[in-house]
């Protein structure tokens, strides 16, 4: 058995993965003249990282984890990475290069700690992105990441829909105990407690 087997056999059907899946499939989906992007927002700790590999490789989508410390220029260079296209030109050059390809590729975007973006003031190139392509474009980031767009109306009024990710429930760690504590059996109460101990927290669990 690979490593990415194991990863999808251990993250598949938990709860927070079935939720972004449907909400990246509600944007694909979405009627004409729609907004094209959507958020995705919860703890630390909530498995939404883990939730995004495996939409990302069940969709085909782009997928890019943002690093604090970028500028508009490495984000637009890790995008045109991920897309495998050479990044040249000025970061307006690149916006628009971006968007032709996600466009022409017909490809969403999904872009995990957002919160950088909106700290760094770099969230109006997501919207240029996905005004530009009309692509998916699904944001992922930290519980208070919907009180942070507000300050972005422009990008707050284009959402589709906001889904926030759930603390890990008994499906879950029933789910995860099996590949973590194989040939163990775990007591229903033993369960409860770890999950009230874990503060619901897919990684504490």
């Amino acid at each position: 058995m690979t490593a990415e087997r194991r990863l999808y056999n251990s993250i598949a059907p938990l709860r927070n993965v079935a939720a972004l899946v449907a909400l990246i499939d509600r944007v694909k989906t979405r009627g004409l003249n729609l907004p094209g992007m959507a958020t995705f927002y919860g703890f630390s700790g909530y498995g939404k990282t883990q939730a995004s590999i495996y939409a990302a490789n069940k969709f085909q989508v782009v997928l890019l984890q943002v690093k604090s410390a970028w500028s508009a220029r490495n984000l637009c260079q890790a995008v045109l990475g991920e897309l495998s296209v050479p990044a040249r030109g000025t970061v307006g050059n690149m916006i628009d290069l971006i968007a032709q390809t996600l466009a022409l590729r017909d490809v969403p975007l999904i872009i995990d700690e957002a919160d950088h973006l909106v700290t760094r003031r770099m969230i109006e190139l997501v919207r240029d992105i996905c005004e530009g392509s009309h692509a998916p474009v699904v944001l992922i980031g930290e519980e208070l990441l919907p009180q942070k767009l507000r300050e972005w109306e422009r990008v707050h009024g284009r959402m589709l829909d906001w889904v926030a990710a759930q603390p890990a429930d008994m499906g879950d760690l029933n789910h995860l105990a099996p590949i973590y504590a194989p040939r163990t059996v775990i007591d229903d109460g033993l369960k409860a407690e770890v999950l009230r101990m874990s503060s619901g927290t897919i990684r504490r669990v």
